[in-house]
């Protein structure tokens, strides 16, 4: 049976982290930190470990796996770009647009999770289309409503739309690919990744649909939620670039809901938008600045999910 939520997480233990200049061309939530890279490492690895103590606190599986200090991979702490898992025992690889971020794909990850109990039945590699620089970047790129089978996406250099439909082929998703950007700069842009703007839980999705330019598209992608009974907690660009879009729901060993986000977003939200998040499911909220500012990403993208 599909799931939408686990309540097992594979996370990667940095041991270099540090600002990445070739996912910086277009990753605008990324920003240079003035403090030597020993520092930024030894904050992001204080982080890391508050976040992995915060989860096995309330009864969260997290399965942790260190990085390797060669080849030199500054964004390790992100594995649901090169890797998604799902019920059948089905393990996807994924092509990546940074060269360096290549290299954080490890078949001994693979091996770890098999002998942690993981049922691992086929690996489905789609990094050959790394050949002709086109690119799908795992949950980062899609975001899956695992139960209804339908697979959202925001079009950029780092999420393919032919690349994208193959997997919606191959894995039998129905496709909503639309456009979203953010102001930078007095620009619009197009967001890197579809999880800094959007998250689909159990009974709603967090949206933020101002990125969305196109009505058509906007109409689209919400007659599309709404169609499969979830409720819309709509999120302002302001509260997404402070990664109030970059949220997961996960369950506990003994399937009490949780919704994860970091404390950037937390303080973003409103008390309405709090009231309904804690309506479906209870908030573990995690400080992760360092990580957040260097890397460009949030608590989601540290979260690959196992099931």
């Amino acid at each position: 049976m599909t799931k939408q939520t686990t309540h097992t997480i594979l996370m990667i233990e940095p041991v270099a982290f540090g600002f990445n200049d070739q996912t910086a061309v277009n990753n605008h939530f990324q920003q240079k930190n003035a403090v030597s890279g020993t520092v930024i490492q030894e904050l992001a690895l204080a982080e890391f470990n508050g976040m992995v103590d915060k989860l096995r606190m309330n009864g969260i599986k997290v399965l942790v796996v260190k990085d390797t200090p060669e080849p030199h991979t500054p964004d390790s702490i992100f594995p649901n770009n090169w890797v998604s898992f799902h019920c059948d025992g089905q393990v996807v690889l994924y092509p990546m647009f940074a060269e360096n971020r290549r290299n954080e794909r490890r078949e001994d990850i693979l091996e770890y999770l098999t002998e942690q109990g993981c049922t691992i039945k086929n690996v489905d590699d789609f990094t050959f289309w790394e050949d002709q620089h086109l690119f799908l970047e795992g949950t980062g790129s899609m975001i899956l409503d695992r139960e209804n089978r339908i697979a959202y996406a925001a079009l950029s250099e780092r999420t393919d739309k032919s690349v994208f439909l193959q997997f919606c082929k191959v894995f039998e998703f129905t496709p909503v690919y639309f456009t979203a950007n953010q102001l930078v700069n007095g620009k619009r842009l197009p967001i890197y990744h579809t999880n800094v703007m959007m998250s689909v839980a159990e009974e709603y999705a967090v949206i933020c649909t101002d990125c969305i330019d196109n009505e058509v598209e906007r109409k689209t992608v919400t007659d599309s939620i709404l169609k499969t009974g979830k409720e819309i907690i709509p999120i302002s660009e302001e509260q997404m670039h402070h990664f109030a879009g970059n949220m997961l729901q996960v369950k506990n060993i003994a399937g009490k809901r949780y919704l994860c986000m970091s404390q950037s977003a937390y303080d973003s939200l409103t008390e309405h938008q709090i009231e309904r998040f804690t309506s479906y499911n209870e908030l573990i909220v995690i400080p992760i600045p360092t990580i957040e500012k260097v890397g460009g990403g949030s608590v989601r993208c540290m979260m690959a999910e196992v099931f």
